[in-house]
């Protein structure tokens, strides 16, 4: 019997035969961490004896600034001294300071990610760097604290699901529509610890940055990975960015999946999960003038470039509505600098629209974009819980953004597929 992406990567790196439902450990290419590396720094100061206190690989751990940023309290520039202390004493040189941007985009744009890789990192959303080929999750304080220390960890070796894709998409309806879609269609349970293949000629046919956020919003299904088509625009794409070597890994023919789910998107339409729960989903058509006091654009599931770039020919040359505060975050300061350097800043500004530099604040409430109780904010992030980017009273609608670009000129939500 074949195997299939999660079983080959995972299998390499244990030197074990990997079988869904099998227990590994394996050794790890990469380990990232932003805010969670406080509490590695102190658990590393509880070692015994002291000269034991060394990571396993200082050049396998990558180190950067990304939730709190510019602290937003002295609680958190605390946390920030913690770490760069605890970085320059360990000598990880892969750190990234309160500048650089998302984790999420940061790494895939200095090189560190790679196909066939084994990535972990203290950040659920960690399934994005399967879009390029890579077998990526989320861990908690303690399994990062152990791989810290030993390079390694344990994997359950998860069955995998595959969602093949095909048709033409319309105009103004994006990746992050399909996985909206297939959120309502199957439940945030859909995938819990399985891992997620996209294929088909859709997959194959959607830029780099578009498959991001399909393998990001992933984490929402319950994924433990999320890969995308092992192609050559992936290949291009790593190239550019580092001269380390690297191979695709590809599915065998006769690869065993769990379930085969078939999507023709030639005819969808812009689709938003709704309060409270990312699988309560429904087409634009049905929540169509639903006022909103928010618009956020950003975040690592939608502030490249490419994002940006749509929002800003839907916004080019009109005014934002008077009722909408409209926030922009992109996702890095090389997203930031190209946007600037294009016009595609100018846009957002002329329009209206407030950008931040980057990093993850408004996306799950910490600072730059609060809303109050009973406001409505139509967001291009990930997730929509209660409270999550302030108020409890408030009211989180997730769109792609074509739609929250839409809808921040409207002041209602709005189908793109009309500008």
């Amino acid at each position: 019997m074949g195997k299939t992406i999660a079983e080959k990567i995972l299998e390499s790196h244990s030197g074990q035969d990997a079988k869904p439902g099998d227990f590994i450990t394996a050794k790890l290419d990469l380990i990232m961490s932003h805010i969670g590396t406080a509490k590695v720094a102190l658990d590393f100061s509880k070692i015994r004896p002291a000269r034991m206190r060394k990571v396993f690989d200082p050049n396998k751990i990558a180190v950067i600034f990304d939730h709190y940023v510019p602290a937003p309290s002295e609680k958190w520039a605390f946390a920030h001294t913690l770490i760069r202390k605890f970085v320059k004493k360990q000598g990880i040189k892969n750190f990234f300071d309160i500048k650089a941007g998302i984790c999420h985009q940061v790494l895939p744009e200095k090189g560190l990610v790679r196909p066939g890789m084994l990535v972990i990192g203290g950040d659920s959303h960690t399934t994005t760097y399967g879009a390029l080929n890579c077998a990526s999750c989320g861990v908690g304080n303690t399994d990062l604290f152990y791989a810290y220390v030993k390079g390694e960890l344990w994997f359950r070796v998860p069955e995998s699901i595959k969602f093949n894709i095909n048709g033409k998409l319309p105009h103004n309806v994006m990746s992050k529509d399909i996985i909206i879609k297939i959120a309502g269609d199957h439940t945030a349970e859909v995938a819990t610890y399985r891992s997620i293949e996209f294929t088909g000629k859709t997959m194959e046919d959607i830029s780099i940055s578009s498959r991001i956020t399909m393998s990001n919003f992933s984490l929402e299904l319950g994924a433990k990975f999320a890969f995308g088509v092992p192609d050559q625009k992936v290949v291009d794409w790593v190239k550019q960015r580092t001269n380390e070597p690297f191979e695709l890994v590809k599915p065998d023919p006769d690869a065993s999946y769990e379930k085969v789910y078939e999507y023709d998107v030639s005819d969808l339409e812009p689709h938003v999960s709704c309060p409270h729960t990312v699988d309560n989903v429904k087409p634009i058509s049905e929540v169509a003038g639903t006022k909103i006091q928010q618009a956020f654009l950003g975040s690592c599931t939608n502030g490249r470039l490419e994002d940006l770039e749509v929002a800003a020919k839907i916004l080019e040359g009109k005014q934002i509505h008077e009722d909408v505060r409209m926030i922009v975050t992109p996702a890095s300061q090389e997203v930031w600098l190209a946007a600037a350097k294009s016009g595609i800043s100018e846009t957002l500004i002329n329009a209206g629209a407030i950008i931040c530099n980057p990093n993850c604040g408004a996306c799950f409430g910490a600072h730059q974009g609060m809303l109050a109780s009973g406001e409505a904010c139509i967001s291009s992030s990930n997730r929509n819980f209660i409270g999550r980017m302030g108020s409890e009273g408030a009211f989180i609608y997730l769109g792609s953004p074509a739609t929250v670009a839409a809808s921040a000129l409207k002041g209602e939500l709005t189908d793109p597929r009309n500008f």
